[in-house]
C-alpha cells in the first residue's frame, strides 16, 4: 500500500513539475527524469519482491533495479495498450449489433409490425 502511495506521489510531483512553464528542452529533460525516477522506484520494488521469493543468501543485487524497472514500465504500457485494443474490439462489436438492431427496428416500423 505504501509503495503505491509513494508511486502516486512521484507521479503527481512529476506531472506538477511538467506543468510549470519552461522551455522545450527543459520539458524533455523533466519527462526523462520522471521516467527514470518511476523506473527506479518500480525496479526497487520488483527487486524487493524477487528477494522475498528467493531463499536467504540468494538475493539478487540492487543493480538490477533500473533494468527491472524499465521492463516493468514497458510491460505496463503493453498491458495498457492490449486492454485498450481488446476494449476497442468489444466496442466495435457492440456498435455493429446496435446498428443491426436499429435497422431491424426501422424495417419493422416501416412495415407497421407490432410486437
Amino acid at each position: 500500500m505504501a509503495r503505491w502511495l509513494v508511486l502516486g506521489m512521484v507521479a503527481v510531483w512529476g506531472w506538477a513539475a511538467l506543468a510549470q512553464p519552461t522551455t522545450v528542452e527543459n520539458v524533455g529533460d523533466k519527462l526523462l527524469s520522471f521516467i527514470q525516477s518511476a523506473a527506479e522506484l518500480l525496479g526497487d520494488g520488483l527487486v524487493r519482491l524477487v528477494n522475498l521469493i528467493l531463499p536467504a543468501g540468494r538475493e539478487v543485487g540492487a543493480d538490477l533495479g533500473v533494468p527491472l524497472g524499465y521492463l516493468g514500465l514497458l510491460t505496463g504500457i503493453l498491458l495498457l495498450f492490449g486492454i485498450m485494443e481488446a476494449a476497442r474490439k468489444v466496442i466495435w462489436i457492440l456498435v455493429g449489433v446496435g446498428w443491426v438492431l436499429m435497422v431491424v427496428r426501422i424495417v419493422l416500423d416501416a412495415l407497421r409490425v407490432t410486437g
